[in-house]
């Protein structure tokens, strides 16, 4: 399952995404927003971070105007590992080499038809493990610097 969520800015890519991920047949769980109604980012990508932090959905996919700030939230969930991805190369490097699980993507900043590959490369990609996986455990093993 994966955790959809946008906020105004994001919501048309995300209303979009659905029939992307229908024919990927990947199941989702659309977090909000419900409408291209001014909303607040951190509302929406709480929930649905929340859900991937949670084991409820094993993805997320975050929709802001930049995918910055999606990816500032959904970063301070446990177990979370969200990467801005403008390019499908840094969405194949974020599964294989930093096991991303959430994918935060900007509308304002990267164009429809290269978030369509960028999805795709997103989900045909998995962990390599091997050295990254230490690299990767040290993440979510210090709790205080």
């Amino acid at each position: 399952m994966i955790a959809l969520a946008s906020d105004h800015a994001g919501y048309q890519y995300k209303e979009n995404l659905k029939k992307v991920l229908d024919e990927l047949h990947l199941p989702y769980r659309d977090f909000g927003a419900s409408s291209p109604e001014r909303s607040d980012y951190p509302d929406w990508g709480h929930a649905a971070s929340e859900a991937v932090s949670k084991g409820e959905c094993e993805f997320g996919v975050l929709v802001c105007g930049t995918g910055i700030g999606m990816s500032i939230v959904a970063n301070k969930h446990a177990g979370v590992r969200a990467a801005v991805c403008e390019s499908v190369t840094a969405a194949r490097l974020a599964r294989q080499h930093n096991n991303a699980n959430v994918l935060t993507i900007g509308e304002r900043v990267t164009g429809w038809e290269s978030v369509v590959d960028i999805v795709k490369a997103f989900f045909n990609s998995s962990f390599e493990g091997g050295r990254h996986a230490q690299r990767v455990d040290k993440i979510h093993s210090l709790t205080k610097l």
